[in-house]
């Protein structure tokens, strides 16, 4: 198996294994975790990844689509069928949201399209690490409904509410700043991307799919703050 480790200096700190064919690009992204303190083994090929990811060394998987010997989704999936919950982000140069969609219904946690800004990565790696606790689940609950992360299980007064992988995003993001005003900007790039270029609309049609399944006739959870953005609060 070819693996490069990037030495850890403490042994506390995090994990992160790195499945990438392009060497440039994981030299880049890996001298750049190790430089805000992440510990970073990389993998060259899909057998090589799949086998050290398995092992469960790891507190987040970062993942190539396009990979030698065997692709990322095939990784993804024998991460997720081992019964895994290690976070999975995958990056790719492939254009369109089928490729997205089947990589979060395959259970990868998030989705970074190449040419990729390296704060954005940074960020989002981060994010995820303050979620999942080292992996571990963090269930978000405020008022009735009740999201786990790792699952990918939403509950609403007791009733467990199917949600696409773009909704359960939102949702969760919004959940997690649970009575902040967040920005429908914000939205559009946390969760759409910042290189989307359709509708912005997109936000408020998404909105109204969540209050569908989730509220009730006499229970609001998302508030619309007019000219700004969105609250998700239990108070009306």
């Amino acid at each position: 198996m070819t693996r490069t480790t990037f030495t850890r200096v403490s042994s506390s700190r995090l994990r992160v294994l790195l499945i990438e064919d392009d060497e440039c690009l994981a030299s880049a992204v890996a001298g750049l975790l190790s430089d805000a303190d992440y510990a970073v083994d990389v993998c060259e090929d899909g057998p090589s990844g799949s086998k050290a990811a398995l092992s469960g060394d790891y507190e987040l998987v970062i993942l190539d689509l396009m990979l030698p010997r065997r692709n990322g989704f095939s990784v993804c999936s024998d991460i997720r069928e081992a019964g895994l919950s290690v976070p999975i982000v995958v990056l790719t140069a492939k254009n369109g949201d089928l490729d997205e969609v089947e990589c979060l219904e395959l259970g990868a946690d998030d989705f970074v399209r190449k040419p990729f800004d390296s704060t954005v990565l940074l960020a989002r790696v981060n994010a995820l690490m303050r979620r999942h606790g080292r992996g571990e689940s963090r269930i978000l609950s405020v008022g009735p409904v009740t999201l786990d992360p790792v699952r990918r299980r939403v509950t609403a007064n007791n009733v467990e509410a199917t949600l696409t992988p773009r909704e359960f995003r939102l949702l969760e993001y919004l959940m997690e700043r649970a009575e902040h005003v967040v920005q429908k900007s914000e939205l559009l790039e946390q969760i759409w991307g910042t290189d989307f270029e359709g509708d912005p609309n997109v936000v408020e049609v998404y909105i109204g799919y969540l209050r569908r399944k989730l509220e009730t006739p006499t229970q609001g959870l998302i508030r619309t703050v007019r000219g700004v953005g969105y609250q998700f609060t239990i108070a009306r």
